[in-house]
């Protein structure tokens, strides 16, 4: 099953596609967006992280990690792919381990990031996942942090992040993902230089998505946006529960039984 749901997570990034990944946090949010009909699945690391109880950057103990990616594919049926940051170590042979690791619990896909690091840290880290892969398929995003940390960099922004993007796919890389990449004329100019499928993330100014399609996208990722929208709303329901006000919570909302059944027939 692994090796058939990574051939799909391959096609869904070919060209004249444009692949609109959620991002889930648990067992149940995977399957939610699954049943929705996304055809592919991510992990967010800050969703994540949040939902175990853990800040964002770092934090989340790789064994929570493994545990919750171990929850996910247990009950879905579509392919995943996981944040893991940076990798959660600088030593490369450490990186190369864990990404071993969640392809082991079923993840055909990873994102991995430069944040501020130098180029060839991550370089090195790609290296060492391919040589712990053993010939084991694994997509390997490889994310450049210059648009979204506004690197100080020499040239323009854009020709910073192909610089890096070339370096990362020729260390093993499949994929390319500019998070912060917004306007429309520097996705067209990213995408024509760099032979891997371009990832864009939503966030304010960003294209319509027709317009991303049309200058090269392959893949647009939604970061922790569903996770926000899901506990807001959990949020602001409790402040009128508290306010004795029980209609935000007697309201439109998930089927106990739809959302019951659609776990229970993956025990």
């Amino acid at each position: 099953m692994q090796a058939l749901h990574h051939q799909q997570f391959l096609q869904l990034h070919q060209a004249g596609s444009l692949l609109l990944l959620p991002n889930a946090w648990d067992a149940a949010s995977a399957k939610i967006f699954e049943a929705s009909g996304a055809s592919a699945v991510a992990t967010s690391s800050a969703s994540l992280a949040w939902a175990c109880g853990y800040a964002d950057g770092g934090a989340l103990p790789t064994e929570e990690l493994l545990h919750a990616v171990g929850n996910i594919t247990r009950v879905l049926k579509v392919p995943l792919t996981v944040d893991m940051e940076d990798g959660y170590s600088a030593d490369p042979a450490e990186v190369g381990r864990l990404a071993a690791e969640l392809a082991g619990k079923g993840a055909v896909g990873i994102n991995i990031e430069d944040g501020s690091d130098a180029p060839a840290l991550l370089a090195g880290k790609i290296g060492a996942i391919r040589a712990a892969l053993k010939g084991k398929p694994l997509f390997i995003n490889a994310r450049t942090d210059v648009y979204l940390r506004r690197l100080k960099v020499e040239g323009s922004p854009a020709q910073a992040s192909v610089e890096r993007l070339k370096l990362y796919q020729a260390a093993g890389a499949d994929g390319a993902f500019v998070p912060g990449l917004t306007a429309l004329p520097e996705v067209q100019e990213i995408s024509a230089a760099v032979s891997m499928p371009l990832n864009v993330m939503a966030m304010p100014g960003l294209p319509a998505i027709a317009a991303l399609q049309a200058a090269g996208v392959r893949r647009l990722s939604v970061g922790p946006g569903p996770f926000q929208v899901a506990y807001e709303h959990a949020k602001t329901s409790v402040e009128a529960l508290l306010q004795q006000d029980l209609s935000p919570l007697l309201g439109p909302k998930l089927d106990y039984s739809a959302m019951n059944a659609l776990l229970a027939t993956d025990r």
